[in-house]
């Protein structure tokens, strides 16, 4: 079986190559390392999130049966070249940089890896929330100029507390519901808004569910954990952020396009809202001049909520494991396209 192991430089090709061998005897390995994350990813022959080009990979993977990789971009282009695919494994929550139906026209099976970023992207959640609410990073990069600022300390400008607050999660995935655990133990109210999720688990686990619009109103802090669909695209727009209490926190670690960026500048600036704490943006990364550069209480990282080691390894772990199953003729564990096992292909 000859196997691209398509890394980057975060997953990178080695972890790919040693999590396949520990699945299959003498496979042979071809390795591709693209840019990512020190190239952002975009964009790449009409998938999403891709990084690389396409002939990169045709040319990589020239007589694989299987490739495993993260942000490699499998486009129609790419299985019309490369006619030996028969299964592509890909280490992300969703194979956002697969051209499914492209895919599934030329019989090749393509898996993801649910999950595995769970934990990571949860506990980094959490610390955005408290960074918000407390201002901590404000508070240590003006002593890191050399200012002490005592009057942090004054009502005005004192932070809140999680315990008793009423927090607000919308999407309770394997994210969002650690994500609630967690704060359930801050002991902090938590509110969830997912029409997916069944409202008796949601009881069972301590929380309340609602609808969007009446929980918007009811929440000190909203935190974002929804997959980005067409239907979730822009969920917060400026008419459900106008509902939100003043001085509300609101954190977006999972997608930038679940929120409307365009109001956000002025409600920072009007106090309608008391701190934004963004992870993802609408563009990646925010251009020169984005409205929300020097607004107040604003927290910005570039796009790190998933980045653990532990990660890494549990991606390349998770793919090697569906290879695996290839291998042995199991089916797959997390199929993204099961009209391909009905192909005549």
């Amino acid at each position: 079986m000859r196997v691209l192991a398509a890394g980057d430089n975060f997953v990178g090709p080695d972890l790919l190559e040693t999590a396949v061998r520990s699945q299959v005897d003498a496979p042979e390995v071809g390795r591709l390392k693209l840019p990512w994350p020190v190239e952002p990813f975009g964009p790449v022959g009409g998938v999403e999130e891709a990084s690389g080009t396409e002939q990169q990979v045709i040319e990589a993977a020239e007589g694989a049966e299987v490739c495993v990789t993260q942000m490699a971009p499998f486009t129609e282009r790419v299985f019309d070249a490369v006619p030996s695919l028969q299964l592509v494994a890909v280490s992300r929550g969703g194979p956002v940089n697969v051209d499914l139906a492209a895919a599934t026209r030329a019989g090749v099976s393509v898996t993801y890896a649910p999950g595995r970023n769970a934990a990571a992207a949860a506990e980094y959640a959490v610390g955005m929330i408290l960074a918000a609410m407390r201002r901590i990073p404000d508070s240590d990069s003006e002593l890191k100029r050399g200012e002490w600022r005592g009057d942090f300390y004054a009502y005005p400008e004192a932070g809140i507390e999680l315990e008793g607050s009423t927090v607000g999660l919308v999407g309770y995935g394997a994210i969002g519901s650690r994500v609630a655990r967690v704060l359930r133990a801050f002991g902090a109210e938590v509110l969830v808004a997912d029409p997916y999720t069944d409202p008796d688990k949601l009881r069972a686990d301590g929380v309340e569910p609602v609808g969007l619009e009446e929980m918007l109103p009811r929440c000190s802090v909203v935190s974002l954990h929804a997959r980005l669909t067409p239907e979730t695209k822009h969920l917060l727009d400026a008419d459900r952020l106008a509902l939100l209490p003043e001085g509300a926190v609101l954190v977006n670690t999972a997608r930038g396009g679940l929120l409307d960026y365009r109001p956000l500048s002025g409600l920072l600036r009007d106090g309608k809202l008391g701190a934004l704490a963004l992870d993802v943006y609408d563009e990646e990364p925010p251009p020169p001049d984005w409205p929300l550069h020097g607004a107040p209480n604003l927290i910005t990282t570039p796009h790190l909520a998933g980045a653990t080691r532990q990660t890494a390894h549990r991606a390349a772990e998770i793919v090697a494991a569906e290879v695996g199953r290839y291998a042995r003729g199991e089916p797959a564990a997390h199929l993204a396209n099961p009209d391909v096992l009905g192909s005549e292909t």
